[in-house]
């Protein structure tokens, strides 16, 4: 193998099938050819984590070892149960960045001890449009400010106190859009001076904070490059994100079978455009997991370079400041008793935290008698994928009777007048869902004295006047926090 195809493979972080120590063969002998690293996802996450991650660096003690772990309700270790951890949301809402620290290191820790070091956190997007369909509770919130101090905290929760490489994301800035870029293309159309006081705040706050890497967002951000998508434009990954904003670290590409990076491009070209405009690190994702797309990616790499279309220099310098973001990571952990590992929270610690992130109008302790919870259950986003989520289960651990009814998109309210006893209705992101709205009026008008649970981004403002809680996400802590006040005068978890 030549040196262009090795520095090519120092570029690339495929994901891949499987979750034991049985590596795929094709993923062996990536690795031995110089691959960057692996991306881990849920499926990867069923069975041996610690041989999984162990296996990987076996076969190439370099690679880089990287997962999704916002916590909230993006959450890749814990996807089985939800995550304990409290979501972007609900801390952003608390604004208490000792305590985002706080929940960020104890992420981090739970990473060291699974041999995870380089997590694809935090969200430094801030959610200016609440109709956003992929930020949404992944963001800190709406104010720039605000959001600065968390993503601060986090890249210092994760790096300093964790030995975990951080990664800022979605640069320049994905909160303004209503476009999903799995699905299509968004387009931000703001003002420099509105991203300069607005988007592009936490991202230098992650800078200042020496955030290793930054991943890119698959949008055009029309004051910066009106014609071309972040990820393929030179203008924001050099020109803004390295001469203006002064990020020397890693920039990695999101998802590259991505639509808002594929629209137009096979995933070949995609990269060759993402590489040239000065992506290092190629993420190649979610559902593309196995040697052929990697063979495509490589191949049109290396094509480039020999075609005159790629410089080669532009690939060495990528897979050379790859190279030095391995060495930045801590140590590999092997110990439940190394410090770090002290510092995973467990689930009763991450709900005393939640609880003070609930926002509680009116009197919501349950009145006696079975409990009616109407559930209105949108679409799983692409990023959360399949979680458990929401408060039935919980509440079924305390009261006696409890019957659960969903409602989707294309269900009618129901009529819940004449349920003998409480009803509980559980919204999730009603600030975009107008049936969510619609739902709550209806069965509102009929019983009043109905509690509302929002485990998403709420509506402003709300549509009816009931006694509502609100979660600000559906993390395991959020919901049992919400089941505790449901339950108990005194909110006690």
């Amino acid at each position: 193998m030549d040196g262009l195809s090795r520095a090519v493979h120092g570029t690339l972080v495929p994901g891949f099938e499987g979750c034991t120590s049985d590596l795929p063969t094709w993923l062996r002998r990536r690795l031995e050819h110089g691959l960057a690293g692996v991306v881990l996802f849920a499926r990867n996450v069923e069975a041996d984590l610690r041989g999984l991650t162990d296996a990987v660096r076996a076969e190439r003690p370099s690679a880089l070892v990287a997962v999704d772990e916002e916590g909230g309700d993006v959450t890749r270790l814990e996807a089985a149960t939800g995550s304990r951890h409290p979501g972007a949301l609900a801390l952003g809402a608390l604004d208490d960045p000792d305590t985002t620290r706080r929940v960020a290191a104890s992420i981090g820790a739970m990473l060291a001890r699974a041999g995870v070091d380089w997590n694809w956190a935090p969200v430094a997007d801030v959610t200016s449009n609440p109709r956003n369909p992929v930020v949404g509770v992944r963001s800190f919130g709406t104010e720039a400010h605000a959001v600065a101090r968390h993503v601060s905290a986090t890249v210092r929760g994760l790096q300093d106190d964790s030995g975990i490489l951080a990664c800022a994301k979605h640069f320049p800035g994905h909160g303004d859009t209503d476009v999903d870029s799995h699905l299509g293309l968004p387009t931000v159309s703001s003002s420099r001076h509105d991203l300069e006081t607005g988007a592009l705040l936490p991202f230098r706050a992650a800078i200042d904070a020496g955030v290793a890497s930054v991943m890119t967002g698959h949008l055009r951000m029309l004051a910066v490059d009106p014609d071309l998508p972040a990820t393929f434009s030179s203008v924001v990954l050099r020109s803004l994100l390295r001469d203006e904003l002064g990020f020397s670290g890693v920039v990695v590409s999101d998802a590259l079978e991505m639509r808002g990076a594929t629209t137009g491009h096979g995933i070949g070209e995609a990269a060759v455009l993402a590489v040239r405009a000065g992506a290092d690190a190629l993420c190649l994702g979610g559902h593309l997991a196995d040697d052929d797309v990697v063979t495509q990616v490589h191949d049109a790499l290396v094509g480039a370079v020999r075609q005159g279309d790629l410089a080669e220099e532009r690939v060495v310098d990528a897979a050379a400041r790859v190279a030095a973001l391995a060495d930045r990571r801590g140590p590999n952990r092997t110990s439940a008793d190394d410090p770090v590992a002290g510092r995973v929270l467990d689930l009763a610690e991450c709900t005393a935290i939640a609880r003070r992130t609930l926002a509680v109008t009116g009197t919501v302790a349950l009145a006696a008698g079975p409990v009616l919870v109407v559930v209105c259950d949108p679409a799983a986003s692409i990023p959360a994928g399949v979680v458990p989520w929401g408060v039935t289960e919980q509440l079924r651990a305390r009261r006696e009777s409890v019957v659960e009814l969903l409602v989707s998109e294309r269900d009618p309210a129901p009529d819940a007048a004449d349920h003998e006893g409480p009803v509980v209705l559980v919204l999730r992101d009603a600030a975009r869902h107008g049936w969510q709205r619609a739902v709550e009026s209806a069965i509102v008008g009929g019983r009043p004295d109905t509690v509302v649970v929002e485990l998403g981004v709420p509506a402003q403002p709300p549509p009816s006047d009931a006694a509502r809680i609100t979660a600000y996400g559906a993390s395991r802590s959020s919901t049992a926090a919400v089941v505790a006040l449901l339950t108990d005068p005194e909110g006690r978890p």
